[in-house]
């Protein structure tokens, strides 16, 4: 498996979650397709979607439903496509999408492995290759971000660095769609900045190639020591996401936290 081919296998997964082909994002002109989730698409995909922009750094790639297309389409002409997932201008989308009852909701960076430097860091704890029996009672608010209590059937392998016996820190993936399993990684607070979370990431992202899937790895623009911790492990950013979902839902998700 080389970098282009983990490409590859990216945006034939992307294709299959817009309803699009994949050659469309090496289009250097915009692509708007009627969105429909296929059967392939990545499990925590859920309905309703009113739209979904992905770019993989050459265009927009934009599958959106018949009744929202004339907004996206406009959006698009007007603004550079990278601006397109960026302030002042989503506040244009979004009071267009209003009108409509429609939000945008979810907003990510996905990063991919260089396997020119992905290996298998070290750290100064023990680390152990977990299985799936392994997460038994693993299913707790510290370990959030690793596993997924709400998805168990999906965590598949996870890697845990332990002080005596105690784990410090746990890298989990879970089986998102045939191709790809996504990491994910906690360390316990008096634990950080000691290259646990690196060690973590790079030996599952190992052990994932190993077992012939493509590791991905997922984080908010934002959130600087989950995109210092995907870089140092190995992996580079490769496409962004921004999906449109009801006012509604927006709001009910706004209430949970």
């Amino acid at each position: 498996m080389t970098n282009q081919d983990i490409l590859e296998i990216a945006m034939k997964q992307s294709a299959l979650e817009m309803n699009c082909k994949a050659s469309d994002f090496f289009c250097d002109e915009h692509v708007v397709v009627k969105f429909a989730l296929g059967n392939g698409a990545r499990k925590y995909y859920k309905e309703p979607i009113a739209c979904n922009l992905v770019s993989y750094g050459n265009n927009v790639v934009a599958a959106v439903k018949d009744e929202y297309r004339e907004i996206l389409e406009e959006y698009l002409e007007r603004f550079t496509f990278y601006h397109c997932f960026e302030t002042p201008n989503l506040y244009w989308l979004n009071e267009k999408l209003a009108e409509k009852g429609q939000k945008v909701c979810f907003m990510a960076e996905y990063y991919l492995p260089d396997l020119e430097n992905l290996h298998g860091l070290p750290c100064e704890y023990a680390l152990k290759l977990l299985q799936k029996p392994d997460f038994d009672g693993l299913y707790q608010p510290e370990w959030s971000n690793a596993l997924c209590e709400d998805r168990k059937e999906a965590d598949v392998l996870g890697v845990g660095a332990y002080e005596e016996g105690k784990l410090i820190g746990l890298a989990g993936c879970s089986a998102d769609c045939d191709a790809m399993w996504q990491i994910g990684v906690d360390v316990l607070p008096g634990y950080r900045r000691k290259g646990i979370a690196a060690a973590l990431t790079s030996t599952l992202a190992v052990e994932i190639l190993k077992r012939g899937k493509v590791p991905f790895y997922c984080s908010a623009w934002s959130n600087i020591r989950s995109v210092r911790n995907a870089i140092k492990s190995g992996f580079l950013p490769a496409w962004v996401e921004m999906t449109v979902k009801p006012e509604k839902t927006v709001n009910e998700m706004n209430r949970q936290q």
